[in-house]
């Protein structure tokens, strides 16, 4: 996607949230992840890159103690691997005995954090918990489900905050979805 057409998504989108409820929901997700670890002593994994926008806000509102972390992890095609997980960079920080908080933009399909839950697991996370700014409701199971959800999303291609349209417009303060065709 060029420039001109990243202007003309933009310009053809509509709000579905914008920034004032973005950074209530990020308050609320922060108050319940406070209350649940705050004696925890949690490492904080930020999935790259769609994660960094929510989590470094998210970040400020943790009054705790953590460690942090990031994880860059994508799933092959059912073509190419059957969907395992592929890390593009793993965490650098030791999960063995821990309790770990993975923070993500989006939980659409599942797939993906679901893989990385059990990765993190399987290397001996104690507790592997997910907080996600969206959850998709499109309507169909999940292998996963969010512990810290902030806003619910229609089954849309939507942009913004950490989502990108191409690449594009991850930095948006709002969320954004493509309109609808009539």
């Amino acid at each position: 996607m060029d420039r001109l057409e990243a202007l003309a998504m933009r310009a053809d989108a509509e709000v579905i949230f914008d920034e004032k409820t973005v950074q209530a929901a990020v308050d609320r997700v922060g108050d319940e992840i406070c209350a649940r670890l705050t004696e925890a002593y949690p490492l904080v994994l930020c999935v790259m890159t769609g994660g960094v926008v929510f989590c470094g806000q998210l970040l400020t509102r943790l009054q705790f103690p953590l460690d942090f972390d990031y994880l860059h992890a994508t799933r092959y095609g059912a073509e190419n691997e059957g969907g395992k997980l592929a890390w593009r960079a793993a965490p650098w920080k030791s999960v063995k005995g821990r309790t770990v908080l993975v923070v993500d933009d989006i939980l659409d399909e599942g797939i993906t954090l679901a893989a990385v839950r059990h990765s993190l697991l399987q290397q001996g996370a104690s507790e592997v918990l997910v907080a996600v700014l969206a959850d998709k409701a499109h309507g169909r199971p999940k292998p996963i489900a969010a512990d810290f959800v902030g806003l619910s999303v229609p089954d849309r291609f939507v942009f913004g905050c950490g989502m990108d349209a191409g690449g594009a417009w991850r930095n948006l303060p709002a969320i954004y979805a493509k309109k609808e065709s009539a």
